[in-house]
């Protein structure tokens, strides 16, 4: 008699194979199951093998770091393949305040700030109240009876302390900070010869064993359960051995992670010191209020379960250092810049003309548009210890490509109260698909049908939608300057006539010129490349062009490339207080994809949305006989609506976190009324080397 294969956590399929099993004996041969109590028996053991199997089931898949889900596990499992999870990080703020000496009796000379609690945010924020602190004492000199503490940062927790002492004769000794929350970077670490001993040394934390000596002041970080963490130190060949009674003392801070981000009133809270004489005096009066300097963020939550299956395997494959494009994706949003949400890497080798030696990386910051040039520094110098000698890492601004849609929104009026419901319901979801990860990062794909099924599964009342899609990219412009541009789309573009106008821009003006121009293409005939021309209007919806300049530049529909030949531009629209020309193209394809270093967004204010009764699905026009008819195809006006401006504040090179794209000099202007410059090209997505170009005297050429 086989033995019966229990592989199936169906109960109902358990028992009916432990009866077919008994029914193979002779003994039970014509035997009534159901009418007897051994039915009841069945039942037991089918309940039982039910919670065996899946007891077994469960324990199989937390044994493997894709399929475990207890934080525990995933954590152990990731230990194993020398990756430690991000911890929960503080919030971080910068304020000011200063002490009022003058009333003070005896007159100090220099004030100190004690670690530990600086401030409280003022109020409720967020129904709770958070507390800041520092991690060292702060000392000040005291001058004009004034007592400056300039520039502090603080942080977001409590801090607090843990005293181990180490026995030689405990080998399995741990040293566990008891409390979760804690940020790991700002934990400290330092050893005494024993608890009386006043002499101390600072330990320095390390993640691998490279570069490590016998005598390395290191220690070592692990988290165990409940997102606390271990402490523990070398054996005397990686990282210097604890001897017996020594003293080890940790500081940390237990924080609320983004909870307090956003935090920019505080109340003084701390507490100032200072000596006279051998006597040390507490000071309460004279303190001035906190201005803050810069609002609490950089808060963040411990990293999650998803996050360490995704990295854990990463960056073990990439063994701590950055040699290919994965390798520079995985490092920096692991251990460099946890607050990266999308990055792109691609190597120098890839752009036209080719720059050998380099690597370009692209980074989308969770909080805010651009990377501030600080940042862009620190990011640089940490990958030192991982880039391999030779290879230049270049940091690039954000470029976006921008989808516009024109949605008419077909509904049926019995279903709907009315068209506003319908278009709110509609631009809800639209809002929640352009928020979604298939858009937010490098390398997303607008899906037009998935997007046209978002749109028609709004609500019931939705019959149809006829949807068109346009890319738009922002120019800024260095005004007063006489300077070449080139901005790509990464997508082909759509010829719609033959006779021109097939990409629209904002207004701008250009040196020569009075009135606002707008840049407009004719084709030519091998519909792969066309010449650029300015023209005029006397309103913005007027179809009557007047051409004022032509051959001012060329386009490559294929490629998705605009480049402007050497033109003084004085002003544009104002975004973000800088000059900028929007460009406007409508896509060969309505599946867009943002390739290289060009983030895809779906840009929902400048999209519009409108209802179109369904005449025949409402019942009022069976025959259809007025049935309204949306165009398929793009249409409308020549240009994009916008005045040129003045910035408030005199405009350069586009640079920093400032710009969507980086800039590049590479030819001055020569001292004739016709400057010379050559054009620098680059990929199809608009890539370039980066560098900033000079000022109002110098001629440039800029690739977006």
């Amino acid at each position: 008699m086989p033995l019966a294969n229990f592989t199936n956590l169906d109960f109902s399929q358990v028992k009916t194979t432990l009866r077919e099993y008994l029914k193979e004996n002779s003994n039970f041969t014509d035997y009534d199951f159901e009418g007897s109590n051994l039915s009841t028996l069945l039942d037991v053991l089918a309940y039982n093998t039910y919670i065996t199997s899946y007891n077994a089931n469960m324990v199989a898949n937390e044994v493997f770091i894709d399929s475990a889900t207890l934080r525990e596990n995933v954590v152990s499992l990731a230990r194993n393949i020398g990756y430690l999870p991000r911890s929960r990080k503080a919030a971080t703020a910068n304020v000011s305040f200063f002490v009022d000496t003058s009333n003070i009796t005896p007159a100090p000379s220099t004030i100190t700030l004690k670690k530990g609690i600086v401030a409280t945010s003022q109020g409720s924020f967020g129904r709770q109240s958070y507390t800041f602190c520092i991690l060292e004492d702060i000392t000040v000199p005291v001058a004009d009876n004034i007592a400056s503490f300039s520039d502090i940062f603080i942080y977001e927790g409590s801090l607090l302390t843990a005293n181990f002492t180490y026995s030689a004769r405990t080998p399995n000794q741990k040293f566990v900070l008891e409390n979760p929350g804690i940020d790991t970077d700002l934990l400290t670490v330092t050893v005494k010869p024993n608890e009386q001993s006043t002499r101390s040394v600072k330990y320095s934390r390390q993640d691998s064993l490279f570069d490590i000596k016998s005598d390395s002041k290191v220690y070592y970080l692990q988290e165990v359960e409940d997102e606390r963490y271990q402490v523990f130190f070398g054996d005397g060949i990686f990282g210097n051995k604890l001897q017996d009674n020594n003293f080890v003392t940790v500081d940390y801070i237990t924080s609320n992670g983004d909870a307090a981000n956003g935090v920019n009133q505080f109340t003084f809270a701390g507490r100032f010191v200072y000596t006279r004489n051998s006597q040390e005096y507490t000071v309460t009066s004279g303190i001035s209020l906190i201005t803050t300097g810069i609002s609490a963020s950089g808060g963040e939550s411990i990293e999650g379960v998803e996050s360490i299956k995704k990295f854990a395997p990463r960056i073990y494959a990439s063994q701590n250092r950055a040699l290919t494009a994965n390798d520079y994706e995985t490092l920096i949003p692991a251990k460099i810049y946890p607050e990266t949400e999308s990055i792109s890497v691609f190597g120098g080798e890839e752009l036209v003309p080719p720059q050998y030696g380099k690597v370009f990386i692209s980074i989308k910051p969770r909080f805010g548009d651009f990377l501030p040039n600080l940042i862009k520094e620190n990011i640089k110098n940490k990958l030192k210890k991982y880039a391999v000698a030779g290879i230049v890492p270049e940091i690039l601004d954000l470029k976006y490509l921008y989808l516009e849609v024109n949605t008419k929104i077909y509904y049926n009026t019995n279903l709907a109260p009315s068209s506003t419901f319908v278009s709110s319901l509609v631009q809800n979801n639209v809002t929640k698909y352009s928020e979604s990860s298939e858009l937010n990062k490098y390398g997303a794909r607008f899906k037009y049908s998935k997007f046209l099924k978002t749109v028609d599964d709004s609500h019931e009342s939705v019959t149809s939608n006829i949807t068109t899609v346009a890319m738009r990219r922002d120019l800024r412009v260095v005004t007063d300057t006489f300077a070449e541009y080139q901005i790509g789309f990464g997508n082909s573009f759509h010829i719609k006539s033959m006779s021109g106008y097939n990409i629209k821009t904002s207004a701008f003006t250009v040196a020569g010129i009075q009135n606002n121009v707008y840049l407009a293409d004719i084709p030519d005939t091998n519909r792969i490349t066309g010449s650029l021309f300015f023209f005029t209007l006397p309103s913005v919806g007027s179809q009557s062009p007047t051409i004022v300049r032509r051959n001012v530049g060329v386009i490559n529909y294929v490629s998705g490339t605009v480049t402007l030949n050497p033109v003084n531009v004085l002003s544009a629209k104002l975004k973000d207080n800088q000059p900028t020309i929007e460009i406007e193209a409508t896509p060969s394809s309505n599946d867009v994809v943002g390739l290289q270093d060009l983030y895809l967004q779906l840009d929902i204010s400048s999209s519009n949305f409108e209802t179109v009764v369904d005449d025949i699905a409402s019942g009022l026009d069976p025959s259809a006989s007025s049935y309204i008819v949306s165009s398929s195809y793009p249409n409308g006006n020549l240009v994009r609506a916008g005045s040129p401006e003045t910035p408030s504040v005199t405009t350069g090179a586009a640079t920093g976190g400032s710009s969507v794209a980086t800039t590049r000099t590479t030819v001055q202007q020569s001292t004739a009324s016709t400057p010379q410059s050559t054009t620098s090209t680059s990929g199809s997505s608009g890539s370039s080397s980066g560098g900033s170009s000079g000022g109002s005297s110098g001629g440039g050429s800029y690739s977006y």
